[in-house]
């Protein structure tokens, strides 16, 4: 079985306070993926990048001291279509950190023999996330898509992807 995990691909990583120009270009992608995985009779799993009132005290808050995706926020929530995709069967992870072990754990569970991932950002929560599915599912095949992810930083989105391929993930040109 084959499950798609759509990292993040919310308001404030599109259009709100970290969004960037060409991450709107992705709800179309995302947005057919999660229909063929559906088809497919795969699972769809969502993250969400999920912080309180007091993200600033936290330790990536000094480090990235931009407030987003605080729980209940415009900013929080999946952006635009693929908002409207959610259905009942789905999984929806809320995650405080790039990477999610609640993931992790869900992978090993449910053993899939395929796990994609596409979202925001790459060379953050993608990569984060796709290498956590690595080491839940080492035998399963890894995928991320380069044209269903995106950077604000072209470099890191590169060199995330060659990371990546070096660690046996199938990465998809």
């Amino acid at each position: 079985m084959k499950a798609l995990v759509v990292v993040d691909y919310q308001a404030d990583f599109v259009n709100g306070a970290l969004g960037f120009a060409g991450a709107e270009l992705l709800e179309p992608i995302i947005s057919d993926k999660i229909a063929k995985c559906r088809s497919d009779d795969g699972q769809v799993i969502f993250t969400l990048d999920t912080h309180g009132e007091n993200y600033l005290e936290t330790a990536e808050g000094k480090k990235l001291p931009v407030m987003h995706c605080v729980d209940g926020t415009a900013g929080h929530m999946l952006y635009g279509r693929i908002a409207e995709c959610v259905e009942e069967s789905d999984i929806v992870i809320k995650k405080s950190s790039f990477g999610s072990l609640e993931l992790a754990d869900l992978l090993k569970k449910c053993g899939f023999d395929e796990v994609e991932l596409c979202g925001l950002v790459t060379d953050i929560c993608v990569a984060s996330n796709a290498i956590i599915a690595k080491a839940a599912l080492p035998e399963s095949r890894i995928v991320v898509d380069s044209k269903a992810c995106a950077s604000f930083d072209k470099k890191a989105h590169e060199s995330a992807l060659a990371v990546m391929r070096s660690i046996q993930i199938d990465v998809l040109d």
